[in-house]
């Protein structure tokens, strides 16, 4: 019998990278939200930023990490405070005193009487009273043994402030143990000074690391990386002694002497964060904390608390990203994760993706000024989105609408018709294959047989059999957008939907009916051509004026450029003529409207109408002075005049094109 053979699959955690089930970064999202912000006056540059700022739906931004950073960060102080150490210390000199008067007690020979007058004046600071006691001559073994647990503690927490993991390792050790300790601190204090003399070897840290290796946990591999993780510690253990009150900072150097029964720790520590301190001067050795929570903390445990809080810090500037060259790549991830989880590290991978996605995309270049601005590419996926949403408000329905063009011979119209010669619509292949069955039974002598007939010498289509889908082909038109680009327009919350207009008609005339040419222009004080990038990045500015006159001058210049087309004008605006430009070629302003402003406008219009263009004024707002005017307009050019709301505008001007382009087909 044949071995079975096993596939075996190991399984293991994640442990970073790119997740490989999250989902792809939404670009065409991102794309709307920075265009959103870009028409609304922002730059692309600081749309970009906002966007990663606020993230998405799906994604925390940097604000919400960065928020939830300083929350920690403040948890941390209003939690925990430094006292754990002094507590612990003085509540084992409290049971060692109690035990030794215990048994002072029961002796009855004089020595213990001058021994209790010497326990009974003991002074009260804790770290005094530890120094007096160091000669004692503990009658108590009990008693003897919390006074060297006093020593011992302090020796483990100071050891623990600056190597991981030594207040647990050191429990119970006995003289040897210290003596190894005490070895291994030499040996870097000479390793640390040669290396800040620059005289430092390979060879001096493998064998230093072969002596003492197992003392350091995180396994470097050179001493830059060694001096890298031991200053770390040793700058939390300085801003620890840093957020001491004066009497806690006077208190623990005394006390400190005391380590392992000998001042050479303190001593030897002493000469190793001056070497740390000298080798890594750029970290924080003199910032200091405000704890004020009522959870006690001792040394290590409260230098490791000031390391998460000066890497909470950190990691608040970079999340920030307000510093000179600041990058996405800047942020910590490693780190992000140790304070606020997995998830955290992963949103923030996803934004820095998201940002060299876009860039990566093509959706950003530069101006001739040198500024950043959108794309072409940006443009058309810009103009796509928009337009669906108007797209939809038309339908009445929701779903995709696909704009690409169907030709340009013309557009069917569901008819069809029969073939004449010079035909170049295409067929209709469905109604020609059905007339020649028709066609055959109708001529076929015995209709009974005419079935089987068609199977064996199958169907033969004649020219009178052919029928051609018809179609309808459009004219050319020369269509120009009016836009208002006073301040009234952004005050009155009709800047951006301006915007998002002209993006869509842009969007729809060059992407289904390229034949017609459109023209942009935005009038204010004065009016100028402007293209759709400009237009969708124009910021608003504090400009009085509605220069209907000049923008109607420009709207004249690009019609006679297509004499053969039909002109169509589109004026998106939510004020009277208040501009006008006077001979010398200036711009004139007067509120209210001066008789002169209206009767220039009036005349261009009127050119404008015997160049037979359709009109049509989009008017915005309820200003009873524009509605007059416009009505009046309308009836003597024979235009028309559209009032949407703002959220319609849109929707009202696309419309608008599309039925003018209706009364232009001609039957094909």
């Amino acid at each position: 019998m044949a071995r079975k053979s096993f596939h075996r699959s190991r399984y293991q955690r994640y442990t970073g990278g790119p997740d490989p089930l999250a989902p792809p970064v939404d670009l065409r999202e991102a794309l709307e939200t920075i265009g959103d912000d870009v028409m609304a006056g922002a730059s692309p540059q600081r749309a970009l930023r906002e966007l990663l700022r606020r993230g998405t739906p799906n994604m925390r931004g940097l604000d919400k990490l960065r928020e939830q950073v300083n929350r920690r960060r403040q948890e941390l102080l209003k939690k925990r405070n430094l006292d754990g150490t002094f507590a612990e210390i003085r509540e084992l000199l409290d049971r060692a005193v109690l035990e030794e008067r215990k048994q002072l007690a029961r002796d009855l020979d004089d020595d213990a009487r001058f021994a209790e007058m010497q326990i009974g004046s003991l002074p009260p600071s804790t770290a005094q009273a530890v120094e007096e006691l160091s000669e004692y001559n503990w009658r108590s073994p009990q008693a003897r043994q919390d006074y060297e647990k006093i020593k011992d503690l302090l020796g483990r927490e100071l050891l623990d402030q600056r190597f991981a993991g030594m207040k647990e390792a050191l429990e119970g050790a006995t003289e040897a143990d210290r003596q190894r300790v005490s070895d291994m601190l030499k040996d870097l204090n000479e390793l640390l000074e040669a290396h800040n003399r620059g005289e430092d070897t390979s060879e001096m840290f493998d064998e230093f690391m072969d002596a003492h290796g197992d003392f350091f946990p995180e396994n470097p591999r050179n001493t830059e990386e060694l001096i890298d993780s031991l200053a770390q510690r040793a700058a939390a253990a300085q801003q620890f002694y840093n957020s001491l009150t004066p009497e806690q900072q006077a208190e623990l150097d005394q006390l400190a002497q005391q380590a392992f029964g000998s001042p050479d720790l303190m001593s030897q520590l002493a000469q190793m964060d001056s070497q740390l301190r000298a080798a890594r001067p750029g970290l924080d050795w003199d910032n200091a904390q405000s704890f004020s929570g009522d959870q006690p903390m001792g040394l290590g445990e409260g230098a490791a608390a000031l390391r998460d809080i000066s890497e909470l810090e950190a990691l608040s500037e970079q999340l920030s990203q307000q510093y000179a060259g600041a990058q996405m790549d800047d942020i910590d991830l490693d780190a992000l994760a140790r304070q606020l989880g997995d998830e955290a590290a992963v949103d923030a991978r996803m934004l820095a993706e998201l940002e060299k996605a876009l860039s990566e995309e093509g959706f950003f270049d530069r101006a001739a000024d040198g500024q950043l601005r959108l794309s072409p590419k940006a443009m058309r996926q810009l103009g796509q989105s928009i337009f669906r949403d108007i797209a939809e408000q038309l339908s009445g329905r929701r779903g995709d609408r696909q704009t690409r063009r169907t030709g340009l011979l013309g557009e069917p119209t569901g008819a069809s018709r029969e073939w004449e010669f010079g035909d170049t619509d295409p067929w209709d292949v469905t109604r020609t294959v059905s007339n020649a069955v028709l066609r055959t039974v109708s001529e076929t002598t015995e209709p009974s047989l005419a079935t089987s007939e068609m199977a064996r010498s199958g169907v033969r289509i004649d020219v009178r059999d052919v029928e051609v889908a018809e179609t309808e082909s459009r004219t050319q038109a020369a269509v120009v957008l009016l836009v208002d680009t006073s301040f009234s327009m952004e005050m009155e919350g009709r800047w951006t939907p301006m915007k998002r207009t002209a993006i869509a008609l842009n969007h729809l005339i060059s992407t289904r009916f390229r034949s017609d040419e459109l023209h942009l222009i935005a009038f204010g004080r004065y009016a100028r051509s402007i293209d759709i990038a400009e237009l969708t990045g124009l910021q608003p500015r504090m400009e009085q004026g509605t220069n209907l006159h000049h923008a109607l001058l420009l709207a004249q210049r690009h019609l006679r450029r297509f004499p053969n087309a039909q002109p169509v004008v589109l004026v998106v605006t939510d004020g009277e003529p208040t501009a006008h430009l006077d001979p010398s070629g200036e711009p004139f302003f007067f509120y209210p409207p001066h008789p002169q402003t209206i009767a220039l406008t009036v005349r261009e219009l009127d050119h404008v109408a015997r160049l037979g263009a359709q009109v049509t004024f989009f008017r915005l707002g309820e200003d009873p002075g524009l509605a007059h005017f416009m009505d009046q307009i309308a009836r003597r050019i024979g235009g028309r005049v559209v009032a949407p709301d703002v959220d319609g505008l849109g929707a009202a001007v696309v419309g608008d094109y599309l039925k003018s382009r209706k009364g232009r087909r001609r039957r094909g």
